[in-house]
């Protein structure tokens, strides 16, 4: 399935949308590995809490653009399922620390198995140059998004907005 005829300088707009729409076919086929038994709000803590081990449940709310209640019942559901793991914080217990389980953390890894097959059945049909650009490309991209992302946190936090 061709998205769109490049032109040699694509323009960003352009690689906008071939990228949104590999988005929306990485949606479908992730569809199939199935994040079932955590919804897609709670794989979003799941993957937060990955990177972000120990966090408090207002830093988990603000990283999800949530209220600090709503996300509290999200992590209830995900420790009654095992994934999460809670703490009364060591010098406040007012304060409550997330990481999560083994269970989560297994299920991230099988989950990401899963994921990685569905792709690659996908990547297998494609001629080895092609991946070898598509490698390339991505990893510029996520080198470009990782630095966005760092450097719009250190705006919020220099600013003190809140997302919440």
């Amino acid at each position: 399935m061709t998205v769109t005829s490049l032109r040699p300088r694509p323009e960003p707009a352009q690689v906008a949308r071939v990228t949104s729409t590999a988005a929306e076919l990485l949606e479908v086929l992730w569809g199939r590995a199935s994040t079932a038994p955590a919804s897609a709000s709670q794989l979003r803590v799941l993957l937060i809490l990955e990177h972000h081990e120990d966090i408090n449940l207002r830093t988990l709310a603000d990283s999800l653009a949530s209220t600090p209640p709503s996300t509290s019942r999200l992590c209830d559901r995900l420790q009654a399922a095992g994934f999460v793991e809670r703490e009364v914080g060591e010098t406040d217990r007012r304060e409550v620390r997330l990481h999560l389980s083994g269970r989560g953390r297994a299920f991230l890894a099988d989950l990401r198995m899963r994921r990685e097959q569905a792709l690659g059945a996908v990547l297998d049909q494609m001629p080895a140059a092609k991946r070898a650009a598509l490698l390339q490309g991505l990893e510029a991209f996520c080198d470009a998004a990782a630095a966005q992302i760092h450097d719009d946190s250190e705006d919020s936090r220099s600013s003190g907005a809140r997302t919440a």
